[in-house]
Parts: structure tokens; C-alpha cells; sequence
């Protein structure tokens, strides 16, 4: 069964952000991970364009009930109509998240995804959360992730 990894992360974000999202993504697709966010702007697009660039496949859990709401990258839109319910989808659906910058929406993935045993990394984001994995860099996030799925990078 491939790996899910979840990318939470802002909804508009800066050139630098969106780089570190896009590498993520990349790397996700180029390993076969299946990469699973909200589907939308900022550091989901960035994400899901490295994702796809790499070959992958990528699920956006949307907010609302139109599927053509998805970035352009999204491989499989979701559409809920649970708006920021949603984010429980997104993390559930996820065996390990990884963080990138982000406001309210995502310090909420964030406390779901501890609350619930699933593991978080976080790269430029909130800072001092116990149960955070914090990172500096992209290729860092991917060796994380690996390894709390028992995979060599």
C-alpha cells in the first residue's frame, strides 16, 4: 500500500515558501508517495506541481462541493462542502504531515494530527509545539518522513 503524506501548509505564501513546498512535493512523487492536502492555493499548489513533476499522484480534499475548485496539479479533488472540517479529512487521511508556513487552518491540522497519534513535521512554521518534528529544509522533511515510515531515504 502506498504511503499517504499529508502537506498543510498556507493558503498564499511567499516565492520562498512555495519553492520549499514544491521541493517537498517532488520528493513525495518521486518516491511513490501518494501526497494529500486541501487542493488549493499557496503551499498546496507548490506542492502538488513538485508532486505531479515527479510523476505522483495527488488528492485534494477540498472545502467546498465544486471539484473544479482544485489547483491544476490536484489528481484526484475531493469535493466535501465541509469547509474547514475538512481539515480532519486531511489529516485522517494522512500517515505522516508535513507543515510549511501556514496560519490558523493549519495550527488546527496540526492539533488534530497530534491529538490523533499522527506524526507532524514541521518546516517554517509554528514554532515550539510539543510532538513537532522540526525541520530547516526540504530534503530534511523527506528524511523525516521516511523514517517514521521505517523507509530508507
Amino acid at each position: 500500500m502506498k504511503k499517504h503524506i499529508g502537506v498543510i501548509g498556507a493558503g498564499d505564501c511567499s516565492d520562498a515558501i512555495a519553492g520549499l513546498a514544491r521541493d517537498v512535493g517532488f520528493e513525495i512523487g518521486r518516491r511513490g508517495w501518494i501526497l494529500i492536502c486541501g487542493g488549493l492555493g499557496g503551499v498546496m499548489t507548490a506542492a502538488a506541481r513538485g508532486c505531479v513533476e515527479a510523476g505522483g499522484t495527488t488528492v485534494g480534499i477540498l472545502p467546498g462541493m465544486d471539484k473544479d475548485s482544485a489547483n491544476p496539479y490536484i489528481s484526484i479533488p475531493l469535493p466535501t462542502g465541509l469547509y474547514d472540517g475538512r481539515n480532519l479529512l486531511v489529516v485522517r487521511a494522512s500517515d505522516v504531515l508535513v507543515a510549511i508556513s501556514g496560519g490558523y487552518g493549519t495550527l488546527s491540522e496540526i492539533a488534530l494530527a497530534l491529538k490523533g497519534g499522527k506524526p507532524v513535521i514541521g518546516l517554517e512554521t509554528w514554532k515550539d509545539i510539543s510532538g513537532v518534528r522540526y525541520v530547516t529544509s526540504a530534503q530534511e522533511a523527506i528524511q523525516a518522513a521516511a523514517s517514521l515510515l521505517g523507509e530508507t531515504t
